[in-house]
């Protein structure tokens, strides 16, 4: 069984029955039936169907935006904003995936040489429980467009805002099996791997489960993505817009309730201006509503589960004890629920734990930094590599500076945001391959060379 849990009170919402190895394997061989004929549809076919995904998507915006904050705590106010995204997501492939699989003449000796794009057959997605339709459709949407079939192993703390998508899918008129939803408990993820009809995976989570994913994936010889853990930092220097970064960088850090991969979670911010922007971020953090996700005022939902809650406590107790100075929550609350209050860390350093370790939560972790040079080396001493914020005035300097930051993006005067025109993904634990943009939908393809003679 997949049990639904709602953390903002603590208590189960339901029970679902999860599918057994054989049924999975059922499963898993229908979406595999339905490949040949979904490969042959045009582009313009396939996009007909993804345009009507989306728009049903939007028809059922609230509801699945309450489902998501009844499963996971996303407030209410971020969760029809995610659902309105996985929608652009889809219209998005929809317009460009002919584009961005074009076949791509290349001169050689041959009379003709070119490179043509064609599916793999049926994926595997496995998903987590953070983010449940955006991170479904950056999978989905480009591999469907591809031309492959899609299994979805969705998080078992998540079972209904997973089958509302494949519902999505069954009330636009989709093909039968093109997206099959896979309600199967994690101990069967390593056996849908291994079936022989799933071509390659997509796998969205931990470092430690991704590598589990990877290890099992490179046994069978499949391709695989992996986008995974991150402590991303954020540098502030004394010639940013102060106002605008102390927004961003709490924004960054309280999406999700802090329950985000690219959160800005290591704010290392130039010493003549420390203590004011220590203010600046603590009197925006004060000012944020814990409370129901499902109410339009909170800002800040509860964690996920309550071992999540109790290993971020572990975490931040951890950097107190080594020295840090706690200007703002840190104390594990009583009563019902998984809620962990807004906590800023102020002189955090390199061998503690909020920077060593990746804190799912809203915890923010400050630390001072002579110069840009010391913040590059601060940044880049991690095992993670996701992605990075950068505030300085010269934006011509930002950009030198960011070729030296070791993540897989790194954004400049903004948020570290996931857009599905922009390739996005990790170096080091943080993962391989990229989702979104042109390159995300080339991950999942045979880039097949064609010579004539």
């Amino acid at each position: 069984m997949l049990t639904a849990t709602n953390p903002y009170s603590g208590n189960k919402i339901a029970d679902y029955p999860a599918l057994d190895q054989a049924a999975m394997s059922e499963r898993i061989g229908d979406a595999s039936a339905a490949f040949s004929s979904w490969k042959a549809k045009s582009f313009a076919e396939r996009a007909e169907v993804l345009r009507a995904v989306a728009k049903k998507l939007r028809e059922q915006k609230p509801a699945i935006a309450k489902l998501m904050a009844d499963e996971m705590g996303k407030p209410i106010k971020e969760g029809g904003p995610e659902v309105e995204k996985a929608a652009v997501c889809a219209e998005f492939y929809a317009d460009n995936a002919e584009d961005f699989l074009a076949a791509e003449t290349l001169a050689s000796d041959a009379s003709v040489s070119y490179v043509r794009y064609q599916p793999l057959g049926t994926l595997l997605g496995i998903l987590p429980w953070n983010a449940p339709l955006w991170l479904a459709f950056r999978y989905l949407a480009p591999a469907l467009m591809a031309g492959n079939t899609c299994v979805m192993k969705h998080d078992p703390n998540v079972p209904a805002s997973a089958q509302a998508i494949a519902d999505a899918f069954a009330a636009a008129g989709a093909p039968a099996n093109i997206m099959v939803n896979l309600p199967i408990e994690t101990s069967l993820a390593e056996a849908a791997i291994r079936d022989p009809r799933i071509m390659a995976v997509s796998f969205t989570g931990s470092a430690g489960a991704g590598a589990k994913v990877a290890a099992v994936a490179g046994s069978e010889i499949k391709p695989a993505v992996l986008e995974l853990g991150g402590s991303d930092p954020c540098i502030v220097m004394a010639d940013a817009d102060l106002e605008k970064a102390a927004n961003i960088a709490v924004l960054s850090r309280i999406i999700n309730a802090g329950q985000s991969c690219i959160a800005a979670k290591r704010i290392l911010v130039e010493q003549s201006i420390y203590p004011e922007f220590l203010e600046m971020l603590r009197t925006r953090l004060a000012a944020l509503t814990l409370g129901d996700p499902a109410l339009d005022t909170t800002d800040v939902g509860p964690i996920a589960r309550d071992d999540l809650r109790q290993n971020l406590h572990r975490q931040v107790s951890e950097t107190i004890n080594a020295g840090a100075r706690c200007l703002l929550g840190g104390e594990l609350p009583a009563g019902d629920g998984y809620f962990y209050p807004v906590t800023l860390l102020a002189d955090v350093t390199s061998d503690m734990c909020a920077f060593r370790e990746e804190t799912f939560g809203p915890v923010m972790a400050v630390a001072p930094v002579a110069d840009l040079e010391q913040a590059v080396s601060i940044a880049n001493d991690t095992e993670f590599g996701l992605g990075a914020a950068l505030w300085m005035a010269d934006s011509k300097a930002a950009q030198e500076v960011a070729g030296r930051i070791n993540a897989g993006q790194v954004a400049i005067n903004g948020i570290v945001k996931t857009d599905p025109r922009l390739p996005s993904g990790g170096i080091k634990r943080s993962g391989y391959g990229r989702e979104l943009g042109p390159h995300g939908i080339k991950e999942f393809v045979n880039a097949k060379q064609v010579w004539v003679g």
